[in-house]
């Protein structure tokens, strides 16, 4: 038995070391030429599902997540996020539905994004699972051109256009890591306007993400996570982070983006309720004033049903 289990952590530190060289890596090559995707935020460690719904079945509860980020501040029409995800599970078929609103603000411009999504989960063997998901929704864009005082005929005339939304998700995980491809935004047809087809909010976007959660010491566990994003015609943009739990009670994490961005993270677990801070700068004087443009970042979320009893899933 001993054996065994110096076995299992040999493996779990090999395949730490070798993530770590991998994002070591990516984030080398990568950093010269990332930018923001639209739809990012610090704390995707804790609420991976709307990138990729499948991970809905990672936790047996029914849960509600919430999130809001004020990107800038001190910045006049800076970027402002809202979202929120909910999820129900299906115990019978080891699946889950949901449904994922988001919505965010950009001086003119404006999108909503709503989505209701189904997950099925397979068991491979006893350790390992397979989970699948689909969703679909709509996407709306406005620019509110009219609202500029210019005299270009450009900036006359609105832009407006919704359009339907489809996606997919897939990842492979065990009860200590897991390994992850989605593209939950897929626009079916393209808007018909230029202005629209140039902004990256309408592109398709696709995701990588993994993480591990690995023992420390009885009662702290750290875990390294990615999440690696493309829109075509945009540069890849490659998040890392790492947590350390203690307890199980409180976290405390850093995360940094190839956008030259990097935040301090702060979560705390309590009974049924998740709450997540993070705090962002930017690590380059070239990105709007550097380290004087922060971005706060709040998250609560609320675990019911059959499942909530147990503790919180960090993975």
């Amino acid at each position: 038995m001993m054996r065994d289990m110096n076995k299992i952590d040999n493996n779990k530190f090999s395949l730490l070391v070798t993530l770590s060289l991998c994002l070591l890596l990516i984030v080398t090559g990568l950093s010269a030429c990332a930018q923001q995707q639209a739809f990012s935020y610090t704390q995707y460690m804790d609420n991976l599902t709307p990138f990729n719904p499948a991970y809905s079945l990672l936790d047996k509860a029914g849960s509600i997540h919430t999130l809001a980020r004020k990107q800038w501040v001190g910045i006049d029409g800076a970027p402002v996020t809202y979202l929120i995800n909910g999820n129900l599970p299906i115990e019978s078929i080891d699946g889950a539905a949901g449904l994922i609103v988001f919505d965010n603000r950009l001086a003119i411009e404006h999108q909503t994004e709503v989505n209701a999504y189904f997950a099925k989960g397979i068991q491979l063997d006893p350790y390992s699972y397979l989970a699948v998901s689909i969703n679909g929704g709509i996407r709306n864009y406005t620019a509110n051109y009219s609202s500029l005082d210019s005299n270009d005929p450009t900036f006359r005339n609105d832009v407006r256009g919704t359009k339907p939304n489809i996606g997919f998700g897939v990842i492979y995980y065990t009860d200590w890591y897991y390994l992850g491809i989605s593209a939950p935004e897929l626009t079916i047809t393209s808007l018909g306007t230029a202005s629209i087809q140039n902004n990256s909010s309408f592109k398709s976007h696709y995701y990588f993400s993994g993480a591990l959660l690995t023992n420390i010491s009885e009662d702290i566990k750290f875990k390294p996570a990615t999440l690696v994003a493309y829109a075509k015609g945009v540069p890849l943009v490659v998040n890392v982070s790492g947590t350390l739990y203690m307890k199980q009670a409180l976290g405390i994490g850093i995360n940094y983006n190839t956008d030259n961005a990097m935040a301090g993270i702060v979560t705390i677990n309590m009974n049924a309720f998740h709450v997540g801070y993070s705090y962002q700068f930017d690590t380059s004087s070239a990105n709007l004033g550097g380290f004087n443009n922060a971005t706060h970042e709040i998250s609560i979320s609320y675990r019911f049903g059959n499942g909530a009893a147990s503790n919180h899933n960090l993975l």
